[in-house]
């Protein structure tokens, strides 16, 4: 009667670890993070030959500087991804986020400022979720109408900086500790809140079936429109924390804050480099910040190397499309070899959700 289970557990225990190293090898998160050394280390090497410094505590403490604002809109945009959902009115919230925090600390005080531009945030992701969800307005759409309503605002009422910040609140775009940024802190912060809430939560389960399949969601008793509503609020919410950030560095709000950088391409590409599928359902908020840190230490190699600005582009696209082109690969070899199969079980963050078991009794 012992004959049966040993030999039955015999191939499941030679199997376990051989599974695991193959899944961490394709992982994209350790892909993009490995990809983030490698540049780092080429990077080094060529401004080396070209007779710079690459690795000194100055350009350290730069692209870490240089990676919290694109992090904060990157980490806010990956949530909203992973829903199957987009938002390109990031760049302008952006902007108009510094000049509300500007002009309020100038007049009022810091923590009603603060509380003003997530307040304006939240109101921003509100919207867009509401047009998405109940009025059935594709995402692309109706974020780029958000973007043009933001736009046409700023540009109707601001002709150049406006307002002023105090400089106890610049401390948060200045002060560091050793060579590490204290708005390093902020990103950090706000990224375990975010893969918090992805990954150990009811709520990122209902986002990454969601974003997998929303019909099979729907079925399972989530409530997809909620959960796209509160993806774009959580984004929005995060954007607003790019915004202060960028008030303390520049000190007055800037109309061009968020435009100028490109914030809503930007972070698209950060979100997708980290492994996050632009139809929703896998990545995650690790990954991101992994794409982040590669396309600053680009940023950082090309500005000591002085390189046209049409060349930067064009080997920011081409290592764009390699990497999606890497993590799509994999996946469709072991679709085509493996049969799907419908109603597989639990929803498992960062993988392929099926129909998530775990929510149907809610």
């Amino acid at each position: 009667m012992t004959a049966v289970p040993s030999g039955s557990a015999a191939p499941v225990a030679t199997h376990r670890p051989h599974a695991l190293g193959r899944v961490r090898l394709g992982d994209p998160v350790v892909a993009v993070w490995l990809a983030a050394l490698a540049v780092t280390l080429v990077g080094w090497i060529v401004v080396v030959m070209d007779g710079g410094e690459f690795m000194t505590r100055s350009t350290v403490t730069g692209i870490l500087q240089n990676s919290v604002a694109l992090g904060l809109v990157a980490v806010g945009q990956s949530v909203v991804i992973l829903t199957g959902s987009l938002d390109l009115s990031v760049a302008y919230l952006v902007s108009l986020g510094t000049l509300v925090a500007a002009e309020m600390m100038e007049s009022g005080s810091v923590l009603t400022a603060v509380l003003a531009v997530l307040a304006l945030s939240a109101a921003v992701g509100l919207a867009n979720g509401l047009i998405v969800t109940g009025l059935k307005v594709n995402a692309f759409i109706a974020t780029l109408g958000m973007a043009f309503i933001l736009r046409g605002y700023i540009e109707d009422t601001y002709t150049g900086p406006a307002g002023h910040v105090p400089a106890s609140f610049r401390r948060l775009g200045y002060d560091r500790i050793g060579f590490v940024p204290v708005s390093v802190l902020l990103l950090l912060a706000v990224a375990v809140v975010a893969w918090l809430i992805t990954r150990r939560t009811r709520v990122g389960h209902h986002m990454y079936a969601t974003g997998g399949d929303e019909h099979a969601a729907r079925l399972s008793g989530v409530r997809t429109g909620r959960t796209v509503v509160l993806a774009h609020v959580l984004c929005s919410l995060c954007v607003g924390a790019a915004a202060l950030f960028l008030a303390a560095r520049l000190g007055a709000g800037a109309p061009w804050a968020g435009t100028d950088a490109r914030y809503d391409l930007e972070s698209i590409a950060a979100v997708v480099l980290g492994g996050t599928a632009l139809a929703g359902g896998r990545g995650g908020v690790t990954g991101t910040l992994g794409g982040v840190l590669v396309l600053s230490v680009l940023d950082s190699i090309f500005n000591q190397l002085s390189v046209d600005p049409f060349f930067k582009n064009v080997v920011r696209g081409v290592v764009i499309i390699a990497a999606v082109a890497l993590y799509a690969r994999p996946r469709s070899d072991r679709a085509a070899g493996r049969p799907r199969r419908a109603g597989r079980g639990r929803v498992k963050p960062g993988g392929a959700p099926g129909l998530p078991g775990q929510e149907q009794s809610a």
